[in-house]
């Protein structure tokens, strides 16, 4: 090796020394036995830009507020605490990042919304791998821009709707990610208002109180493979333009008032791919314009889908509707709503050209489930005889049922 490449390597080698021990020195340390034992401290010495690492210890102190971009992160059994009377991490700053720590116990208020986590006024946040425990809200963010909110877990057990907060709560926000969280116990486990532009995905929220996921005016945003199972009811969307829900699961979502997903008051919606078992009601729609939906399973439901007369033009297109005790019911004699080329196991028609798809058409609303929509006790009588009666009079004969509401072309065979 020549000296000008010995010099070269050399200088390249002190160069890189050089950025560790600024890296080393951007670091600050919280430490129960340190010189710096609380986070406060530490984001008083803390230069923009530097990294709080949070060593494993239980720390209380009054609420911690993130004025100027950092990165808190936690090692493992790191725990911020709540005296239990006020929140725990207020972030007002841009390009904040809060990872790994575990925060525990924030009371519940009935005059202002505590959370575990809280950022408003920011942009490029990101929120992630944390673990909350027993929070009245959990992570609230209020008019940012350009968040992210993954991988976290949050967990309550406050019993009632009234003393309980969100989950995830989103107040005036834009191009949200929140990706990868597992949210139960609390009253609504997502909660997007006045959100835009923002994606929702691969979140599991189960056992909440109210809804796996609510939102109101919040247009175009993507839902896209979440999991709702064994909320109040699944997921409840009002008042919204342009929305795509694509591969989420509704799951086990019963109750005399549940649904896997209400529509309501809603243009333009799009549903593909999704998953509607076991639910009271899988899909209710109630004043939606132009729903699309398209190759969504129903299984095992009450009803699987409810299509109120509010509806306007919607179409169902190669969907699956497979052991419901309704697959279809409405309050209305007239509907602009079309399906075809969905399969019903229910269809009785028959094929004689063998292209696979009915040369009769099937129509899904069973005289017995207007019957209940008018009468809803009369639902003791399911199994009965009559009831089969019922419904062999109808098939041959149709009369009462909606003409309106048929699949003209209804698959002979599973589409999946």
């Amino acid at each position: 090796m020549s000296r000008g490449s010995v010099f070269a390597l050399a200088g390249a080698i002190a160069l890189s020394s050089g950025s560790a021990v600024l890296r080393a020195q951007s670091d600050v340390v919280v430490s129960p036995s340190g010189t710096i034992r609380t986070l406060t401290q530490a984001l008083q010495v803390a230069a923009p830009g530097a990294r709080v690492v949070v060593k494993a210890g239980v720390y209380r102190e009054p609420t911690i507020v993130v004025q100027r971009p950092v990165t808190i992160a936690g090692e493992r059994g790191a725990i911020l605490e709540s005296d239990q009377s006020r929140q725990i991490l207020t972030v007002q700053a841009d390009d904040v990042t809060v990872r790994g720590l575990e925060l525990r116990h924030v009371a519940t208020s009935f005059v202002e919304d505590r959370a575990a986590i809280r950022v408003q006024d920011a942009t490029n946040c990101v929120i992630e791998d944390n673990t909350i425990e027993d929070a009245f809200f959990g992570i609230y963010l209020a008019r940012v821009d350009r968040c992210r909110v993954a991988g976290n877990r949050l967990r309550a057990s406050k019993g009632r709707e009234s003393a309980s907060g969100n989950g995830i709560h989103l107040w005036t926000s834009n191009h949200v990610t929140v990706e990868g969280n597992e949210i139960t116990g609390h009253r609504d486990g997502i909660y997007l208002e006045f959100v835009h532009e923002s994606d929702v995905r691969g979140n599991i929220s189960e056992g909440n109180l109210r809804y796996g996921m609510h939102f109101m005016y919040s247009d175009d945003c993507r839902y896209v493979a979440n999991t709702f199972r064994r909320n109040g009811s699944g997921v409840a969307v009002m008042y919204t333009k342009r929305i795509e829900m694509t591969n989420n699961r509704f799951e086990d979502n019963w109750g005399a008032a549940s649904y896997g997903l209400l529509l309501k008051e809603i243009l333009e919606p799009v549903l593909y791919g999704n998953h509607f078992t076991r639910n009271t009601v899988g899909l209710l729609v109630d004043g939606v314009t132009r729903l699309r939906a398209e190759r969504n399973d129903f299984v095992d439901n009450g009803w699987a889908v409810k299509l109120m007369a509010s509806a306007q033009d919607g179409s169902f297109t190669a969907n699956e509707f497979r052991g419901n005790t309704f697959d279809v019911a409405t309050n209305s004699r007239e509907t602009t709503a079309t399906f075809a080329g969905n399969y019903w196991d229910d269809y009785k028609g028959y094929d004689l050209n063998r292209d696979g798809v009915g040369d009769v058409p099937y129509h899904p609303v069973r005289l017995f489930s207007l019957l209940v929509a008018q009468n809803e006790p009369v639902l003791i009588a399911l199994r009965s005889p009559f009831v089969t009666l019922l419904d062999l009079a109808e098939r041959v004969l149709p009369s009462l049922t909606p003409e309106t509401l048929a699949d003209g072309s209804p698959s002979m065979r599973r589409l999946r």
